[in-house]
């Protein structure tokens, strides 16, 4: 005869191994689950080729699954939205235009909508391009939002080329090139060296202008600015076609014929010909090494150059010795056939 205690006893322990048991089970579905979660979360895509997704600002997280799933990134919408719920990322996903490489898994998909790892778009703005042209190419700049009316003061801007996304504004990208314009005159200015015949940052904007429009070869603007300070030194005119050149134009586009005698001798306010000094603004925006130049210039006696026609210039300390690199020049003109 079994006694009460015991029948107790034994059915208590009955009932611990089926609940071990159940528990078991329970928590091996759950790491079978967390496995299969994992799986997919970390599988690679099927996408066999770089896409390339918009995701509209206001985009709900089901709309951003189900456009990942459209374009074979993810295998199931629901599953995408429901791992970003858990992960608690879904509040975190950020609008703009992605590139998805190949074999990306859905963690890294969350990983880039997350961090706003969008496209990178960039523009670039030429040395010595006026602000007229300038604004003119970010007006067609793909991908910008707004339009630009009206161009910021020549040499107002640092030509560079600008990161920017998708959306950005026109305006916003203008003020980036100003800021850095400005960023510029604090790091530069107070470094110049000792002596110029420069008052203001502004004069040197206008003196780095002329060397950008003066020559395309880098090693020569160090030179070619110690020309115009060696001529501002002694009181010479800077003489310079580019400042007569923007007298015509504006800054609104090349003049695409040569310079006529008549406007050599054409008063203007930029004609360095026939002015003292400096024209009143600049002719274009500078880039960083003409206005480095302008502000160090090497140590010459030079006050004459002209180019040498072989993309050069030849310098000269002596109107002599000009006039000899003058007779060369219109020689190789001639024998290209230039007037």
């Amino acid at each position: 005869m079994t006694d009460k205690p015991q029948g107790r006893a034994g059915f208590a322990k009955r009932a611990l191994v089926i609940f071990a048991f159940l528990l078991s089970i329970a928590a091996a579905a759950a790491g079978g689950a967390g496995w299969w979660a994992y799986d997919r979360f970390h599988r690679p895509a099927t996408n066999a080729e770089l896409v390339r997704l918009v995701i509209a600002p206001g985009s709900s997280l089901m709309q951003i699954a189900e456009a990942l799933a459209d374009n074979d990134l993810v295998a199931d919408a629901r599953i995408f939205a429901l791992g970003a719920r858990l992960l608690r990322r879904d509040r975190r996903l950020t609008a703009g235009e992605y590139e998805f490489a190949p074999g990306l898994s859905v963690y890294d998909i969350l990983t880039k909508l997350e961090e706003h790892d969008t496209v990178a778009r960039f523009f670039t703005a030429a040395e010595g391009l006026s602000s007229y042209e300038i604004t003119a190419l970010l007006n067609t700049a793909d991908g910008l939002t707004g339009r630009i009316e009206e161009p910021p003061p020549e040499g107002a801007l640092l030509p560079e080329t600008y990161r920017y996304a998708l959306n950005d504004s026109r305006e916003a990208i203008l003020g980036r090139m100003a800021d850095s314009m400005t960023a510029l005159r604090t790091g530069l200015w107070d470094r110049r060296a000792e002596g110029l015949p420069i008052d203001t940052w502004e004069e040197a904007v206008i003196l780095a202008s002329i060397v950008e429009k003066e020559t395309g070869v880098a090693d020569e603007r160090p030179r070619v600015a110690s020309v115009f300070i060696n001529r501002l030194r002694r009181g010479m005119r800077l003489q310079s076609d580019p400042t007569v050149i923007y007298g015509i134009t504006l800054g609104r586009g090349p003049l695409d014929r040569r310079i006529r005698r008549s406007e050599l001798r054409e008063r203007t306010p930029y004609n360095t010909y026939v002015i003292d000094g400096l024209p009143p603004t600049p002719i274009a925006n500078p880039g960083r090494a003409a206005i480095e130049a302008v502000l160090n210039p090497l140590e010459t006696d030079d006050l004459y150059f002209v180019a040498d026609g072989e993309g050069g210039h030849a310098f000269a300390k002596t109107l002599e010795e000009h006039n000899r690199n003058v007779a060369k020049w219109r020689a190789i003109q001639r024998a290209r056939g230039e007037r």
